[in-house]
């Protein structure tokens, strides 16, 4: 499996591209400028012409202009980009809870603060802008000293609002405190449920590339079994052959020159279709044999001719019962590769004279018989490797059957000849 990158980005609350992000920063801008103007519009129109109106106005002004800047909160909603480009980005939605803010976050706060502070001084009425002012306090301090801000801005409503009423309320008194307190939970519990969700997101972004590195690495030791087979059972069985026809040849070559020329031309015959093997097999394309178009039976009966000739002391023969159909193309190839397999197990290992290949179609599986007369052997169990089974025989030719759901079957003996079976099931055509 190729590495997937990190995919689409999540949207987390605060990242610039969730809407609910963009939808409560605009509400807090909304809701400061329309406190900041009602708070303005009644002290004129209360206070008209006093001594003070200069000061409110340009404080006001003042005021609106610090806050309508690109604050330094915008900042708290980007990543880094050098996280994108390393894959391994970190959503945020402000600085985590019990960061240290930065000296212009602070600046900027600070001056804003200052500011409202006097207005609330000079004009009790502009206190409730404290509501947007928690926000900003609550996104941009750690959380004691935001909570800390909070209630030093509570402070000054409720001393504000008792001023405005010219009298002692407890309405007034306790309100304010029980509202920030809720205000100020809320958002911190929301907060701290954001950076539990980033945590998660970001183990899933890890677990997810841990996925795909353990993938690709099956991938690659699969697909090096398969080559490894691939090459066992058809570009190492090729010159195993031709090594045995040119020793034959060799030795033959002064005694019987015509017949050690024709050893030779087998082998040029066995050398020419493993070059068309070889190529196929760099292209990922059927067998040779399943690519000149005469389907398994005539593949399985060619194998056994090839190997007739190519083995001077023993004759294979091919059978094939029932009705022919055509089987899918895994199949065939898989059975072909696993006669090939047999075949030159039989030619190696078994001492015989005489080998049957057998191929039978049924309405639901297709069964191929390797049966020989050599001097057999104990088979191992299933998923066991014998100690006298050299290098991929046995093991291949179960490996690719399990791999279509079929099964091996070995009934041997020493001194009693072999008999291989496998047993791929098919779909049902009717």
């Amino acid at each position: 499996m190729p590495v997937p990158g990190p995919g689409p980005r999540p949207q987390t609350a605060g990242t610039p591209d969730d809407p609910d992000a963009r939808w409560l920063a605009a509400v807090m801008h909304a809701a400061f400028f329309l406190l900041l103007g009602a708070s303005l519009a009644r002290f004129l129109l209360r206070h008209p012409g006093e001594p003070r109106t200069p000061w409110i106005i340009a404080l006001s002004v003042t005021l609106a202009l610090l806050y309508a800047l690109p604050s330094p909160l915008a900042a708290l909603t980007r990543k880094d980009p050098a996280s994108y480009s390393s894959g391994q980005a970190s959503y945020s939605s402000g600085p985590a809870l019990g960061a240290a803010p930065g000296a212009r976050r602070l600046l900027w706060l600070g001056t804003v603060v200052a500011v409202w502070v006097v207005l609330v001084v000079l004009a009790p009425s502009f206190a409730w802008c404290a509501v947007p002012l928690f926000y900003s306090g609550l996104r941009t301090l750690p959380t004691r000293a935001a909570l800390a801000l909070v209630a030093v801005l509570t402070a000054f409503v409720v001393a504000a609002q008792l001023e405005l009423a010219g009298r002692f309320d407890p309405n007034l008194l306790l309100a304010p405190p029980a509202v920030a307190a809720v205000a100020a939970a809320v958002f911190v519990h929301t907060q701290r449920q954001a950076a539990r969700q980033r945590g998660l997101i970001d183990d899933l972004i890890r677990t997810r590339r841990e996925l795909a590195a353990t993938e690709r690495r099956e991938g690659t030791l699969a697909e090096r079994q398969r080559l490894s087979m691939e090459i066992h059972d058809t570009l190492a069985q090729g010159l195993s052959s031709q090594q045995m026809l040119l020793q034959a040849a060799d030795r033959l070559w002064d005694t019987d020159p015509a017949r050690a020329r024709a050893h030779v031309r087998t082998a040029e015959s066995i050398t020419e279709r493993g070059l068309a093997e070889a190529r196929r097999f760099v292209h990922d394309l059927a067998p040779a044999d399943l690519a000149d178009g005469g389907g398994l039976p005539e593949a399985l009966r060619a194998l056994a001719r090839r190997e007739s000739d190519a083995t001077l002391t023993v004759r294979f023969h091919f059978h094939a019962e029932g009705s022919p159909v055509p089987l899918p193309d895994r199949v065939g190839s898989a059975l072909l590769r696993i006669a090939q397999g047999a075949l030159a197990n039989v030619r190696e290992h078994a001492h015989a004279t005489t080998a049957a290949l057998t191929l039978t179609l049924l309405d639901d599986q297709v069964v191929l018989d390797v049966a020989d007369d050599g001097r057999g052997f104990t088979p191992p169990a299933a998923g066991v490797v014998s100690a006298g089974v050299r290098g991929h025989g046995l093991p291949a030719i179960r490996a690719r059957a399990g791999r279509l759901g079929g099964t091996l079957t070995i009934e041997s003996a020493p001194g009693e000849g072999t008999v291989l079976s496998v047993s791929i099931p098919l779909e049902s055509r009717s």
